[in-house]
């Protein structure tokens, strides 16, 4: 039996922070992304669409108009009323700060998350310094007001072709939100909103919940 003194200790796993993504989609075909730089602690010189953790503050942030039932109902499977609310300002907020676009009448001007759809999520594997708990939602561009600019935190932002993204080299969370998003096109309205499960990218848990 090896000395206690030579034991090495478990490493703690860090929990995942809540975090949100927004999929912006333009004719049905094409995503709004863009290259996240090489100083990101987090996925640096990788395609990602526009989002980020959950603040605070976007817990009690106003909103023009809340998610709709059957979106919010999804979200509250894996989340509190308060976080699910959260993750809907925080993505309308990161679109706001990354691309210059808003769900308001104006850069900030409270949202409206009524067009907001709810695709999927993904927890960071254990093991690593950062982590995240990521929702991604999914809005069609003519919700998102605001000419195209942002603060140079995603780099080369335009709208992907989603065939083109998909055979670009991307993380393993962005593609499987595209898989996600292509399966997602194939269902009407009626069996969107019918919809009582979303997919899940976790770490030896399977994609699906």
């Amino acid at each position: 039996m090896p000395d206690s003194a030579e034991v090495s200790p478990r490493p703690k796993t860090v929990p995942p922070k809540p975090a949100a993504s927004l999929v912006v989609l333009r004719d049905g075909a094409e995503v709004l992304m863009g290259m996240r730089g090489a100083g990101h602690r987090f996925m640096p010189n990788r395609l990602v669409f526009p989002g980020g953790r959950v603040d605070r503050a976007d817990l009690r942030a106003p909103a023009a108009t809340p998610l709709a039932p059957h979106v919010r109902a999804l979200v509250e499977k894996n989340a509190s009323p308060a976080l699910a609310h959260g993750l809907a300002i925080a993505v309308a907020r990161e679109l706001a700060e990354e691309t210059g676009l808003s769900l308001g009448l104006s850069l900030g001007a409270p949202p409206s998350l009524d067009g907001l759809d709810y695709l999927c999520r993904a927890v960071t594997p254990p093991g690593l310094p950062i982590r995240f708990n990521a929702r991604f939602f999914v809005i069609d561009a003519a919700r998102a007001r605001g000419t195209l600019a942002g603060s140079g935190e995603l780099e080369g932002l335009r709208f992907y072709p989603i065939a083109e993204a998909l055979a670009l080299n991307l993380a393993l969370a962005t593609r499987f939100v595209l898989d996600t998003l292509k399966l997602w096109l194939t269902l009407s309205s009626q069996e969107r909103a019918a919809r009582t499960t979303t997919p899940l990218l976790r770490f030896r848990r399977g994609f699906t919940e």
